[in-house]
């Protein structure tokens, strides 16, 4: 069922893609988690990109500046879809639901990186998804996820606590608009389950810290972010074929 009823990634995207325009340079995402993700992607420069969840296109947007290509962008909201494209002019971008078959459109090997950046949460079934990065990852590639870290879902959301996987609504404001948004909240060990499922190697966790001027610029994410990890990211191979 991909991002199934209860989720409706696609529903809730379209109808805030304006507001989560306007916020996307909130301390979350430009000082801590979107840094992160190019960080461990590495020197992008002459290499595919598969942008999972690519959203508005801020990520497509640095990955072209720093030199890589093609870079490929996919995301369920049509409506995101259509701002990235306005924006990140370079990549390409397809509306469809990963988890239900839209990387069936990839050959094998067609990517050289894939970064999944904060969207797997809405995925219920892992082991699909992955099984397909799996399949279009090129020998030697890498794919680097983010998503919720469960010490933070646990505490934000007591009854995901002793769960691997459990579906949650947060409140989001957005341009002085309120957002339920639904995902789920898994357990490091049911990650770890659906990465060996996959056939991917998980090589390592990474917990980041904000940039510093995320001090300045928001002192309360700052205290959040720094006494609580907030995202956690995975860094997968295919194994054996990696380098």
């Amino acid at each position: 069922m991909g991002y199934d009823d209860e989720v409706d990634a696609r529903g809730v995207y379209d109808a805030m893609a304006a507001a989560y325009v306007a916020d996307e340079s909130n301390a979350y995402n430009s000082l801590y988690e979107r840094p992160a993700m190019l960080g461990l992607l590495g020197d992008v420069r002459g290499r595919s990109v598969l942008d999972l969840g690519a959203g508005a296109g801020a990520l497509a947007v640095e990955l072209v500046a720093r030199g890589a290509g093609p870079v490929v962008g996919v995301d369920v909201s049509p409506e995101m879809v259509a701002v990235a494209r306005a924006r990140a002019v370079g990549a390409t971008f397809v509306v469809g639901d990963v988890a239900d078959g839209a990387l069936r459109a990839f050959a094998d090997g067609a990517f050289d990186l894939v970064a999944a950046s904060l969207m797997m949460h809405y995925v219920r079934d892992w082991e699909p998804v992955l099984g397909e990065l799996a399949r279009v990852l090129a020998p030697g590639g890498r794919i680097v996820f983010s998503t919720h870290h469960p010490e933070m879902t646990a505490r934000a959301f007591p009854a995901t606590q002793g769960k691997d996987v459990a579906l949650v609504c947060d409140r989001w404001e957005k341009g002085g608009e309120g957002f339920d948004v639904r995902f789920y909240a898994r357990s490091l060990a049911a990650m770890e389950a659906s990465i060996a499922a996959s056939g991917l190697v998980l090589e390592r966790w990474v917990e980041p810290q904000p940039l510093p001027a995320c001090e300045v610029a928001d002192p309360v994410a700052w205290e959040r972010l720094t006494t609580l990890p907030w995202f956690v990211f995975g860094v997968l191979s295919a194994g054996a074929c990696s380098s």
